[in-house]
């Protein structure tokens, strides 16, 4: 079951651990196995089980009870998902409410690496890099580029706003096309510092870029999302 990589066993554990409680195969108020029953299922020392247990429970996933066992709490039962829509609009919708941690707000110079089929560069762009929060906490860092002709219309804005409702909204910018892809990936280190997850932890890469009526892209973001907030629905047409 585990990886012989530099991941430390007990980090794996608490991986799997989790996940266990994401999908609901342990639910808010369930007694976890003892901690010999998860040593002979997983196959580890006393100390591995401990240490995954003491993760969950400073995530607040778990609540050791003296004398009672540990305990799944309420709080792992909270919806945490984020739809990942398949329409413009209802992204847009999705994002409405959500503030970026501005803290983590970095504006360069960086410009973005366009693809034949993304589009027409812009002459420049705004780069900025920040980490998007929900109920306190961290679910997504991106890097957005901004055509800089988009960003003049409303810098301040675009600074202490999420970009996805705003650009939409804004008089004079015509969105003619967007695209996203989505593809599974794992954290690296700067990825699990800014979302407070470990490294190697499963992630989603979400690439997003909207076009203006000349095929100029105005907007490309790159977002990485935690694994366990992201869900992915699809209305599957039947064929005829």
């Amino acid at each position: 079951m585990f990886r012989n990589t530099h991941i430390p066993r007990y980090v794996q554990l608490a991986d799997v651990m989790r996940s266990r409680i994401r999908r609901g195969q342990w639910k808010p108020n369930d007694i976890l196995p003892s901690i010999e029953d998860l040593m002979a299922e997983f196959g580890t020392a006393r100390v591995t089980v401990r240490q995954a247990t003491r993760i969950l429970s400073d995530e607040g996933l778990l609540s050791p009870q003296r004398g009672r066992g540990t305990f799944v709490t309420e709080a792992a039962g909270r919806n945490r998902k984020l739809v990942v829509e398949t329409t413009l609009d209802d992204l847009v919708e999705m994002y409405r409410g959500d503030m970026p941690d501005l803290s983590n707000v970095d504006e360069t110079e960086l410009q973005p690496v366009l693809t034949d089929n993304d589009g027409v560069a812009a002459p420049h762009y705004t780069h900025m890099r920040r980490v998007h929060s929900r109920d306190g906490e961290p679910y997504c860092v991106v890097s957005i580029f901004l055509d800089d002709r988009v960003f003049a219309l409303a810098p301040d804005r675009f600074r202490t706003e999420v970009v996805l409702p705003l650009i939409t909204s804004l008089p004079g910018v015509n969105i003619t096309g967007a695209r996203q892809t989505l593809s599974i990936a794992s954290a690296e280190m700067e990825v699990a510092r800014s979302l407070d997850i470990p490294l190697g932890s499963p992630v989603a890469d979400v690439r997003r870029v909207l076009l203006g009526p000349d095929k100029t892209v105005l907007y490309l973001g790159e977002a990485t999302y935690r694994g366990d907030y992201i869900r992915l629905d699809m209305d599957l047409k039947p064929s005829r």
